[in-house]
């Protein structure tokens, strides 16, 4: 390996726990970034809140801050900067999923906080926007392959072990943050808790799971990053899932397992994390760009009711069989509390009109074209409370026995849908 290449890599290697020095955590920090924040970016915005960067300095992800700067300023060519972006991605991937599962200590927040990954990774990526490298080098396409590696979407792939058999199931990024930065997602903890897990059933067959947390972005949607995550996943091969489950933020106090996801949109003015609209509402709901063909909604092909069965506490688990279309021949929606009628047109699935619910399309809309038989469906996880009344406090002790209680109830309800 070349020197150069070495300094790009070895500071983002020691962040993961296995220390190894390197130049690029000894250069100038910082003389190759603009001293201005990128502009035009409303999720980087939020990052001027000082309880965001409370949030990454007390997971101990502080030092990916403070050492990418200078490994970006290390940087001297498009090709090492790519492996920049990979590399670091990975490692913070990495070091995520590791501190949920209890591997990598730091910091007085509970492991299972994926806050702290949200909010590290959006630094980076304003880090990443405010670059001005000395040579040509599309730092748009850099900052999405650092995303995608940082979620989980590059590499992460199941090891190959006879006789295991293998889900993937995918999280988000927390999301209303404008009403309450120190909102968390309880389906992202649940990714970084399970990813690279082997887990037993009551069968005594083995289980490995993989995972990824999604953004809360239109934009990412249309830009195809469901199919990108599961599309490989699927692809035929000894590596193929046996099994997927979208997972989100539903409904107070219960989880439900959707019968239907519905294939538009609908859940104007309700933004995303950019404060961008989709431009689908309930009266007039839209198909989103690039959807690809498909019928209007698909059912979950999972054991709902074995899956339901299986636990009832601390939250209730429901099948929730309820749709709102317009029905052939007709101009207004109507809610149904038993699926969708032919010839309906969708206006939100079980799971509303947001992207939890496109999450769950978009993935089994895949599935049916590549892999049909394979079992495929949408949990939504009760919403996370117990947040402390002073906005000052990022967590306490409801708040963190809420998480880590919706993260084991869901592997309960995963165990059962085998």
């Amino acid at each position: 390996m070349k020197l150069s290449r070495m300094w790009v890599l070895a500071g983002a290697v020691a962040l993961t726990g296995v220390m190894v020095p390197g130049p690029a955590a000894q250069a100038a920090e910082g003389d190759c970034l603009t001293g201005r924040p990128a502009s035009g970016d409303v999720e980087r915005q939020r990052l001027a809140d000082p309880r965001a960067a409370e949030l990454v300095s007390r997971a101990g992800f502080d030092a990916f801050t403070a050492r990418f700067p200078a490994a970006l300023c290390g940087v001297g060519s498009a090709v090492q900067a790519r492996e920049l972006a990979d590399t670091w991605g990975a490692a913070l991937w990495d070091s995520a999923v590791r501190r949920a599962q209890g591997q990598r200590p730091g910091g007085d927040l509970a492991p299972g906080d994926d806050r702290p990954l949200y909010w590290t990774r959006l630094a980076m990526d304003e880090q990443l926007a405010r670059w001005q490298p000395g040579f040509p080098v599309d730092v748009v396409a850099l900052r999405s392959r650092f995303e995608d590696a940082s979620r989980g979407l590059t590499g992460n792939d199941f090891r190959p072990a006879p006789g295991v058999r293998r889900l993937f199931v995918s999280g988000f990024d927390p999301f209303g943050l404008d009403g309450e930065l120190r909102r968390a997602n309880p389906s992202g903890s649940v990714a970084l808790g399970l990813n690279g897990r082997r887990v037993t059933l009551a069968d005594g067959q083995r289980v490995e799971i993989r995972a990824v947390v999604l953004p809360v972005r239109y934009a990412d949607f249309d830009g195809g990053i469901v199919e990108r995550a599961f599309g490989r996943r699927m692809a035929a091969g000894p590596r193929a899932a046996d099994r997927i489950t979208t997972i989100s933020q539903g409904y107070p106090g219960l989880f439900t397992l959707e019968a239907w996801a519905g294939r538009a949109r609908s859940a104007d003015p309700y933004p995303d994390n950019e404060e961008a609209l989709s431009g689908g509402t309930y009266e007039n709901p839209v198909v989103a760009p690039g959807m690809g063909p498909g019928a209007e909604f698909i059912a979950t092909s999972l054991p709902t009711a074995a899956m339901a069965a299986a636990t009832q506490t601390p939250y209730p688990v429901r099948l929730n069989t309820e749709v709102s279309e317009i029905p052939a021949g007709a101009t207004e929606p109507v809610d149904r509390e038993d699926g969708p009628t032919p010839g309906s047109r969708a206006v939100a699935g079980g799971g509303g009109g947001y992207l939890s619910n496109e999450v769950a399309y978009r993935s089994n809309r895949l599935r049916l074209t590549v892999r049909p038989e394979l079992p495929g469906g949408h949990l939504h996880t009760p919403v996370l409370t117990g947040l402390p009344a002073d906005p000052a406090v990022l967590t306490g002790p409801e708040f963190e026995q809420n998480e880590a209680a919706i993260a084991e109830e869901v592997l309960t309800i995963l165990k059962a849908g085998w």
